[in-house]
């Protein structure tokens, strides 16, 4: 067992486990009318308690607004959940396939079966809508669920937990709080599918921890999500739009912009618009309620660390506001110009308000930069010259590809979500969601009459050699 955790407490989670897989068993294929049951309670469960759960993050953040709350975890949470209710009926509808004529008389179908106990390992970044997204997919697809909630929002995991053990039965939804050591031997139960949302470098030990009991995984990771502006956009215009979503959250979201790709002769005006933008959107970050706070020291730390990197190579940093540590975790928003290819803020993904700027002259150069790079969660492009759009789509891998803004697809409820190489495998949200926790069976029928018996041995028979010149050609 790769767990520091100790044996009673590993028992315990175990013995959850074991209770779910049970329950699973005695109810493998729950109807319509219960998932459906199911996803409405978890729905009025946040409808009813956004405030508390608003508060509960606003501690565990030291500073959150309950308006960023519930526009980037409460409003996408509700409406995923809206989402999945009105198309459940499609989604569990089989899905009848032609029999090749070869195989006649038969019928055939696919059919969407729950895979039993879904393991569901949470990040702190957006606790209620990164536990939610996955649950309701899950739900949707008959599973039940256990969700392992981050340490770093002890707050919300204690309130989330009783929220929902109030609500559901624990063998069908088990919220699990505790430290690293827990999260370990979460990892290591033999679930029927783990999802993992988090840090590339964890995502690791979460894919080696699932091999083990070849456990399937899907894993939402991160990584450095690049923006290329094009001359064919205003600085001005492209500022505006990348500063929400590289502001929301202080920059600690997954698919943030992580640098700007730009034209040289570009950078300064660039630079100013988007810290004119920012006081547009954020006037006095470090005392703005509206602000968020970085979540602990540990993170702020870093990122101070990073800054002070930057300008001991040589760097420029053009703060939005006067860095002031009176302010707490508030890390005001700052672009970073001059860095060297080797600095960390190029090379390890930021998760912070913190925008490096990186000259670029042309589109074909950003595309090269980018393919050179590990693949990201995502990429945005911000121009209007038509020539962008099948550039960057045909020649570049991201999760996902947004041009002329940035961050919204991820709410986008029918569009599949999901990272490529370092930045994750597998999707959800969506139809695509329903079907990676399922089991999509064939189930083939033949009746009385076998028209196979005719490929029967003995070979070399007429038929043989008929079936031979009828389908092999």
């Amino acid at each position: 067992m790769q767990t520091d955790l100790t044996e009673p407490a590993f028992d315990a989670l175990k013995a959850k486990f074991e209770a779910q897989r049970l329950a699973y068993g005695r109810h493998p294929f729950p109807s319509l009318r219960e998932r459906r049951y199911r996803l409405t309670q978890l729905k009025q469960l946040i409808l009813d308690n956004q405030d508390a759960i608003a508060e509960a993050l606003n501690q565990d953040f030291g500073g959150r607004s309950p308006s960023e709350t519930r526009n980037a975890e409460v409003l996408p949470s509700i409406q995923g959940l809206n989402y999945a209710l009105r198309h459940l009926k499609g989604w569990m509808k089989p899905q009848h396939r032609w029999v090749p004529l070869m195989f006649q008389p038969a019928s055939s179908r696919v059919q969407a079966q729950p895979l039993g106990v879904v393991g569901i390992v949470v990040p702190w970044n957006y606790a209620l809508y990164l536990a939610v997204g996955p649950m309701a997919a899950a739900l949707a697809a008959g599973n039940h669920c256990m969700v392992k909630l981050s340490e770093y929002t002890p707050a919300f995991g204690a309130l989330f937990a009783e929220l929902v053990h109030a609500v559901f039965d624990e063998d069908v939804i088990t919220i699990v709080n505790g430290n690293v050591d827990v999260a370990r031997a979460f990892s290591d139960l033999p679930f029927d599918h783990l999802f993992f949302t988090g840090s590339t470098q964890v995502g690791k030990q979460v894919m080696a921890a699932a091999a083990r009991n070849l456990t399937p995984v899907t894993l939402e990771l991160g990584g450095k999500s690049p923006v290329y502006v094009d001359r064919s956009m205003p600085v001005k215009e492209a500022a505006q739009r990348l500063v929400f979503g590289k502001c929301i959250n202080a920059g600690q979201t997954c698919v943030a912009p992580d640098y700007i790709l730009c034209p040289p002769e570009r950078i300064d005006a660039f630079v100013q618009a988007w810290l004119a933008e920012v006081q547009q959107q954020y006037p006095k970050p470090g005392s703005n309620d509206d602000y968020t706070s970085i979540i602990n020291s540990g993170q702020y730390q870093r990122l101070v660390g990073y800054l002070k990197a930057a300008e001991s190579e040589g760097a420029t940093l053009h703060w939005s506001e006067a860095f002031d540590a009176q302010h707490g975790r508030k890390i005001p928003p700052v672009a970073v110009t001059g860095l060297p290819e080797s600095s960390a803020l190029l090379q390890e993904e930021i998760f912070g308000p913190i925008l490096p700027i990186v000259p670029c002259e042309n589109a074909h150069d950003a595309v090269d930069y980018i393919n050179e790079r590990p693949r990201p969660l995502a990429l945005y492009v911000f121009g209007y010259d038509k020539s962008l759009r099948p550039l960057f789509t045909e020649r570049t891998h991201s999760g996902g590809l947004v041009f002329n803004d940035a961050v919204f697809h991820v709410a986008v409820d029918n569009l599949p979500f999901g990272g490529v190489g370092a930045s994750g495998m597998g999707h959800y949200h969506g139809p695509e969601g329903f079907a990676t926790f399922s089991k999509l069976k064939p189930v083939v029928a033949k009746q009385r009459l076998n028209s196979l018996k005719m490929a029967y041995p003995p070979y070399n028979r007429w038929v043989h050699r008929v079936l031979s010149k009828l389908f092999i050609r």
